[in-house]
């Protein structure tokens, strides 16, 4: 390859798939639902291969109280008792630094009727792994590791500093990253090798977790003209969030050419009443709400709140719905115009690949914010496909977490610098 150097050759050389592949179905066997102890796990064993590769290990009891009590805490939906940080790093101190970041908690299998198999027996099809977790995101994890491990086998010596970031909790809010920028894990630009399809992400939208409460009035059901049915009541408030919604998604970034409505608001789980045979006297209704690019959450929230309650009732003038921000909160995030890390990745990418990775914006949330709000300019750019993630089946394939692996040691070497 032309657009490399003998060193630069000889850490892409050192990408070994069949390690990759091995540690891979190692990481997707462990569990590690957000919240659970099984997300802990995982970082343990992560850890312990960060140390086999001759990092500095930092591996911690994260704070969840003193984390709560941040004004900057994103939010969280699962409860939990106990959480780690990981971070692990090698190199100088004389160049550049870069971080590689990646979640290791994964979402729940959901229906296990709807897998063809144990999601998380990690099976190897066809050159792809198979569980969940795979896709979303430890290929990402495990490509970030082996571009470490191809780094230190080949022998060549940084003069800045290459840092991994294992974290929890980005599923529901991303308090594992906001931990690890808390405790001091800054770098001078960072990778986040979330499934982008082969596209460099700069930019990501938000999304806000909210709950709606509608009130109604109960009575029989034979009767109910004498009471008011709170579903009722809720028709027209989703009426003007459909409205809202729409008006949000006009005059998009050109970066969100693959999505017709970046900005989603969906309502996710509707509750209303307790008895089959009487008026429901209260609705409650939660979903998430998308934040737009360079928009604050306070102005996302108060559109939001005022959409609500401009809505034209009587019923509802008198007994407003009240609106409640929970679970996840993700602001939106971008680059910095001008900054040449997307270039960087870019040069990196084409070296490895042949073609540049066409640039895009992401329409869900994810941890590219909360290291943006640190000063630390991120980017996504991570094997497999999204529409995979979350879903029955998730997979990877195994030549594509290499592939990437690949990419970022190159950008590693060139960002940190060789001595």
């Amino acid at each position: 390859m032309p657009q490399v150097s003998a060193a630069e050759a000889r850490v892409l050389a050192a990408v070994d798939e069949t390690w990759v592949a091995a540690r891979l179905v190692e990481l997707v066997a462990v569990p590690s639902i957000t919240g659970s102890a099984a997300e802990g796990e995982a970082q343990h064993l992560f850890a312990a291969w960060l140390g086999e590769l001759g990092l500095d290990v930092d591996l911690w009891p994260i704070d969840l109280a003193a984390l709560h009590a941040d004004p900057e805490f994103p939010g969280t939906e699962v409860p939990r008792t106990e959480a780690w940080g990981l971070a692990g790093a090698v190199g100088g101190v004389v160049g550049p630094s870069l971080a590689l970041s990646g979640h290791i908690d994964v979402v729940p299998p959901g229906d296990r009727q709807r897998w063809s198999r144990d999601p998380f027996a990690a099976t190897v099809i066809d050159g792809d792994i198979v569980g969940r977790g795979a896709c979303d995101m430890k290929g990402g994890l495990v490509a970030a590791l082996a571009a470490v491990a191809a780094v230190q086998e080949s022998g060549v010596r940084l003069r800045g500093r290459l840092a991994v970031h294992s974290v929890g909790g980005e599923e529901d809010g991303g308090l594992g990253t906001l931990a690890t920028l808390r405790r001091g894990h800054l770098a001078d630009a960072c990778v986040i090798p979330e499934p982008t399809d082969g596209m460099l992400v700069t930019a990501n939208a938000g999304a806000l977790g909210f709950r709606l409460e509608v009130q109604g009035r109960a009575t029989h059901g034979a009767v109910r003209d004498s009471g008011v049915s709170a579903l009722e009541v809720f028709i027209p408030v989703h009426r003007a969030l459909l409205d809202l919604e729409d008006e949000r998604n006009q005059d998009i970034d050109p970066r969100f050419v693959d999505h017709r409505r970046p900005y989603a608001l969906s309502v996710g789980t509707v509750h209303a009443g307790d008895w089959s045979s009487t008026v429901p006297d209260l609705l409650v209704a939660e979903g998430r709400y998308g934040v737009r690019l360079g928009e604050s959450v306070a102005t996302a929230r108060a559109a939001f709140e005022s959409a609500v309650a401009a809505v034209p009732d009587p019923w509802l003038a008198e007994h407003p719905v009240r609106v409640s921000w929970s679970g996840g909160q993700y602001a939106s995030g971008a680059v910095p115009a001008g900054h040449p890390l997307p270039d960087w990745v870019g040069d990196a990418a084409a070296a490895v690949t042949g073609a540049r990775p066409p640039e895009r914006a992401a329409p869900y949330g994810s941890d590219l914010r909360l290291y943006a709000a640190a000063g630390v300019p991120t980017v996504h750019y991570g094997p497999g496909q999204v529409r995979l993630a979350h879903a029955p089946d998730e997979r990877i394939a195994i030549r594509d977490v290499a592939q990437v692996a690949r990419v970022l040691a190159l950008l590693a070497l060139r960002v940190c610098g060789t001595s």
